[in-house]
């Protein structure tokens, strides 16, 4: 949120000799070439890693509610901004594009029934194109023409799923096997794998207000087990063993299982 003016303002202040002017061109101006270099940058950081992190946070664009997106690894980190953060939006952030492909095929059906689209829904599409990559204008007509009396949230589930479909079938750019993002909705199904980050799990805990002393207790003792097991898992990033693995897993059932005797 500054403008060129502060930028510039920034700049001086940390000792570099830039004008106005050239701060604009920089921003306006030859994108072709900071296009070019996003996109090998983040082709290269998706080849890197089976696993990338995706987070999202809110963002004003001419005033208007947006979201920007955060996608990285240790290796990169890649900024994008979109107007909405549903799953459509995770996709094309996911794909580096502002136009999304659909496919009917298997897993499409897969992740239907995993949305618990009614059956009659599931025999209508069923009599669209197959196994077809379809265009967003191509696949609206069609839904539009064969399945006009279709609910938002049904047809919303009906493109989430064609473009996952699409998404894992395509070879333009990597697909990721495992995101580590927070339990928002809309990261869910996309990839094989989904971790979710310790960081955003202790955030439920900081929320407990317990008035009972035992209590208080109780979880001023869990969150040191919590995070003294984490440092222990950033050690073990550094230092891997299957004798450390195998302890560590062990030490996390217990964790997480464990009856602590705090009542909400």
């Amino acid at each position: 949120n500054m403008t060129q003016g502060k930028l510039l303002e920034f700049l001086e202040d940390i000792g570099i000799s830039i004008s106005a002017g050239t701060i604009s061109n920089l921003l306006i101006k030859n994108q072709e070439h900071f296009e070019a270099e996003y996109k090998e940058v983040y082709t290269n950081g998706l080849e890197s890693s089976p696993w990338q992190h995706f987070d999202q946070t809110g963002a004003r664009v001419g005033g208007v509610n947006h979201t920007t997106n955060v996608i990285c690894n240790p290796l990169y980190t890649i900024y994008q901004t979109t107007r909405n953060k549903d799953r459509l939006s995770v996709l094309k952030v996911l794909q580096n594009t502002t136009k999304l492909k659909f496919i009917l095929n298997e897993m499409t059906y897969e992740l239907l029934e995993t949305f618990n689209l009614p059956a009659k829904c599931i025999y209508q599409i069923r009599l669209l194109p197959q196994q077809r990559v379809l265009t967003e204008t191509e696949f609206n007509t069609l839904v539009d023409e064969y399945l006009s009396k279709l609910g938002s949230q049904n047809r919303s589930r009906i493109y989430e799923s064609a473009a996952i479909a699409f998404y894992h079938q395509q070879s333009i750019i990597p697909v990721v096997k495992t995101l580590l993002c927070d339990d928002a909705p809309q990261f869910k199904l996309i990839t094989s794998d989904l971790a979710l980050c310790w960081a955003h799990e202790g955030r439920h805990y900081k929320k407990l207000n317990p008035l009972v002393a035992c209590h208080q207790k109780l979880l001023d003792d869990f969150l040191e087990r919590f995070w003294n097991y984490y440092r222990k898992l950033l050690a073990y990033r550094d230092s891997p063993s299957f004798e450390k693995a195998h302890e560590l897993e062990l030490e996390f059932w217990t964790l997480i299982t464990e009856k602590k005797g705090y009542e909400k």
